[in-house]
């Protein structure tokens, strides 16, 4: 390990010394589930059916923490039950700020799409008990109703550590925050407005990167959640659930441990960023739709909404191919996004006695759409290139055709094309230059659009845009400037964060992190600051800090 990189991680690793946490634990008394918490770890009994260490970091590193066991001694359903009631009772007051700045106001002035949208979840929910009823030894179906009933303990955990009625939160309630990337696109394809919202033109949504280093020595995967930045309260999770495959089994799911990162209120990541104890890492960005006519294949009936059917992959799968297999049943075509797996089972680094080996199935690619999903195994492909680069444009051209890519290309430009968009040159130029996680993380940092030729925009006044980036700041275009697009223009939407993980790092189920908006004061772009910003005043951002100039850091889990 080079001298740059060690001071690089030592940097990173320090400024998590020190941290407070509180504790809790869930036992179980006759058929009540009974909470403490507690300042000291060394008051969790030995039998318990949960245990939990919560830390609230934001206004020091930009992040919380939450790490959560449940005892392999306890039933199934307890642990689950266990598992969300303490992350609800222990996160309360952040799942409430996060509520208020990302979803309070959602059905204003929407009741019509908001009753729609209520009455199908009543018909899916329907569908998926009916399912779990009928196939109650199936491993898919009762991995589905512990996802479920782990939403419902987050939500009754929530609502017994809160004291203010006007605060209270329904199980539905927790259901439609723990489905916001499902949310819009289901809400079109209910309605059918005569007119396709600009988001579903331009789904600019993450970007990720796979980057295997020539010589084999190491394998990076990263992902960077583009967002608007009233979403910046997050979490680090690591949930280890001791759930058994199927009623009567004694075998563990394979991902019954996973770190993440998080939001409160969310019992999945919805960045998309996992690793799991499969020794899969499972990511993913948006690719959208703007092919109306798809949109008939959403029904409530024999579909699941992504967020749940992503969990339910997580747990289960073994490889590449079984998350594949898993994520495309019932495929609802709401929150359409193109997901890259590493199976790191696949990797073996190169050493000073042993050369590196990859084997097939190291590298799955899975694109959903309604009615149609396509996967491959591109291993070949990241053998040969050394990256494979995710920026919100499919990757397969049957998929690019159908979600309208290339309509969009012909009725915007290159900058719709899969080869000629700003990221995939960026992409394609900065992979060559990464020999360590420092260039990896300064990779994905990456924004210098007042002077990279590539973030020109010739239809832009002034002629660039902070979107044209691997770490978007479209805060940072001008209010009164001009652009072909809203996607270009100015908004409260950028890069909120960055994750990177390593064949190091991640048997102990860490990875790089930062949560800021990018900032390199030295190429003119600044720290994101709520009182410098014009939106700022008409926003809602409760519990955020003010200026977000956070460092990054590598957490390490407590009890790992």
């Amino acid at each position: 390990m080079g001298g740059s990189l060690k001071f690089f991680l030592f940097c990173i690793f320090a400024l998590f010394i020190g941290t407070e946490s509180k504790y809790g634990y869930v036992t179980w008394v006759g058929n009540k589930a009974e909470i403490t918490v507690t300042d000291y770890f060394a008051d969790i009994p030995d039998v318990h059916v949960a245990k939990a260490t919560y830390s609230n970091e934001i206004n020091s590193t930009g992040w919380a923490f939450l790490e959560l066991h449940t005892s392999g001694d306890s039933s199934d359903e307890q642990q689950a039950y266990a598992a969300g009631y303490l992350e609800g009772f222990l996160t309360r007051d952040l799942i409430w700020m996060h509520w208020q700045n990302v979803l309070k106001g959602y059905c204003y002035n929407k009741t019509d799409v908001c009753g729609l949208i209520e009455e199908f979840v009543d018909k899916n929910e329907a569908y998926i008990a009916s399912m779990v009823s009928q196939h109650p030894n199936d491993a898919y179906w009762y991995q589905m109703k512990l996802y479920y009933i782990q939403l419902e303990g987050l939500a009754i955990g929530y609502n017994e550590a809160t004291s203010d009625p006007y605060q209270l939160l329904t199980v539905r309630d927790i259901i439609w925050i723990n489905m916001l990337g499902d949310l819009d696109e289901l809400a079109f394809a209910l309605t059918m407005p005569p007119e396709t919202p600009e988001g579903f033109l331009f789904p600019e949504h993450c970007s990720g990167l796979v980057k295997l280093l020539p010589d084999l020595s190491d394998l990076y995967v990263s992902q960077v959640t583009w967002n608007s930045y009233q979403s910046m309260l997050r979490f680090q999770k690591m949930y280890v659930l001791k759930y058994r495959i199927a009623p009567g089994s004694n075998e563990l799911i394979p991902g019954y441990k996973m770190s993440l990162s998080s939001y409160p209120a969310f019992v999945q990541s919805t960045d998309d960023f996992y690793i799991l104890s499969s020794g899969l890492v499972a990511a993913e960005t948006t690719i959208g739709n703007s092919n109306r006519t798809l949109f008939r294949h959403v029904h409530p009936v024999g579909q699941v909404l992504e967020y749940a059917r992503a969990m339910v992959a997580n747990r289960l799968a073994r490889s590449g191919a079984d998350w594949v297999q898993l994520f495309r049943k019932h495929n609802s075509g709401t929150y359409n996004n193109q997901w890259y797996i590493v199976d790191y089972k696949k990797f073996k680094p190169r050493t000073s006695r042993a050369a590196g080996v990859i084997k097939p199935g190291l590298l799955w690619v899975v694109e959903q759409l309604p009615g149609y999903t396509e996967a491959a195994d591109l291993t070949s492909l990241l053998r040969r290139s050394s990256y494979f680069p995710s920026y919100n444009i499919a990757y397969f051209p049957r998929v690019f055709n159908l979600s309208g890519g290339q309509v969009r290309v012909d009725t915007y430009g290159d900058w719709f094309g899969y080869h000629t968009n700003p990221r995939a040159k960026m992409f394609k130029q900065k992979q060559a230059d990464i020999n360590n996680l420092k260039d990896m993380y300064d990779t994905m940092r990456y924004n210098d659009f007042k002077h990279d030729p590539l973030a020109r925009c010739s239809q832009c006044s002034p002629p660039y845009s902070g979107c044209n980036a691997i770490s978007a700041r479209n805060d940072l275009n001008p209010a009164g400037g001009t652009y072909p697009f809203r996607a270009l223009g100015h908004r409260s939407h950028g890069a909120t964060d960055a994750k990177i993980t390593s064949a190091g790092l991640r048997p102990a189920y860490q990875f790089i992190a930062v949560a800021s908006p990018t900032y390199n004061i030295s190429r003119g772009i600044p720290p994101f600051s709520w009182s410098d910003f014009d939106l700022g005043p008409t926003i809602s951002h409760v519990g955020h800090p003010d200026r977000w100039m956070f460092p990054p850091l590598l957490h390490r889990w407590e009890w790992e």
